[in-house]
């Protein structure tokens, strides 16, 4: 009855369809997964902006790891700005998608320790071998706020750290290689300044990261895990076609078959029927 379902063709079929419910299912995982880190990563920048700041020192020190438990915590630094050191970050983006560079300026602690500060975004020079111009610094002591961050490497930020770069320019904001330059003491990670804020709106502030949207990560979970529901009920549909349509050829070949008969009835067939014969009254 079901014997075609042994053929090379339903085999094989029968074998993507038992293939693609584990895949599909752990797709549909991963991209639930990844709505609960959305979510989780959502909760933690949300609290850390809500908590009141504390002294950076507090939550780093010169060769510190900044964990992800302490991304976007409000700090505070007071210093003095290091304008001769500072560089300027290649090939970052504004807020409105402009290409550009990042402000990056040592804060000098009273302990003589110093703070990276990213003061904000400005348009590249004409010229990438040319120092942009940048906004100065506030002079003289100074406190700033900002959210604290781990410092960038290029295995979890994915920018290749590029070597020949023209003077007091980077790829990375990276306490330990701004540190050598210093020849001084660095705390780990750096500040994304929020305040004060710039004179004349320039360098624009980092705004807040986005913590509202969960993306659409809970919906292609779904999406892949009605797949999988899906994989079954077509197989069958398939099956009953194919049996349905083997069937209706059968009883039309059945249908089709001439009918030759035995010899016997009223004539010969194909012959012609001889006249009935008239007996004489």
């Amino acid at each position: 009855m079901y014997r075609f379902l042994l053929s090379r063709q339903w085999v094989i079929l029968t074998l993507i369809a038992l293939v693609l419910i584990p895949v599909m299912t752990e797709l549909g995982f991963w991209q639930f997964h990844r709505h609960e880190h959305r979510v989780a990563q959502n909760q933690l920048i949300e609290d850390n902006l809500k908590a009141e700041p504390v002294p950076v020192t507090r939550l780093t020190s010169p060769g510190h790891t900044v964990p992800r438990a302490d991304y976007w915590r409000r700090v505070t630094a007071t210093g003095t700005f290091d304008t001769r050191h500072e560089v300027v970050v290649r090939r970052r983006t504004s807020a409105d998608d402009r290409i550009g560079v990042l402000v990056l300026t040592p804060l000098v602690l009273a302990d003589g320790r110093a703070v990276l500060v990213n003061r904000g975004w400005i348009p590249a020079a004409a010229d990438q071998k040319s120092f942009p111009e940048v906004p100065p610094a506030p002079k003289g002591e100074v406190t700033v706020t900002g959210r604290l961050k781990a410092d960038e490497t290029t295995g979890a930020s994915g920018i290749k750290d590029l070597s020949g770069l023209p003077p007091r320019q980077v790829m990375l904001i990276n306490s330990e290689q701004q540190a050598k330059s210093l020849g001084r003491e660095v705390l780990g990670g750096y500040l994304e300044q929020t305040a004060p804020g710039p004179a004349g709106d320039t360098p624009e502030q980092i705004p807040e990261p986005d913590h509202d949207s969960i993306g659409a990560h809970m919906a292609y979970a779904v999406q892949w895990w009605l797949f999988v529901a899906g994989v079954p009920v077509g197989w069958v549909v398939l099956v009953r076609r194919e049996k349905r349509d083997r069937d209706a050829a059968a009883a039309e070949a059945a249908a089709g078959t001439p009918d030759t008969g035995d010899g016997d009835g009223d004539g010969d067939a194909g012959g012609e029927r001889e006249p009935a014969a008239h007996t004489p009254a």
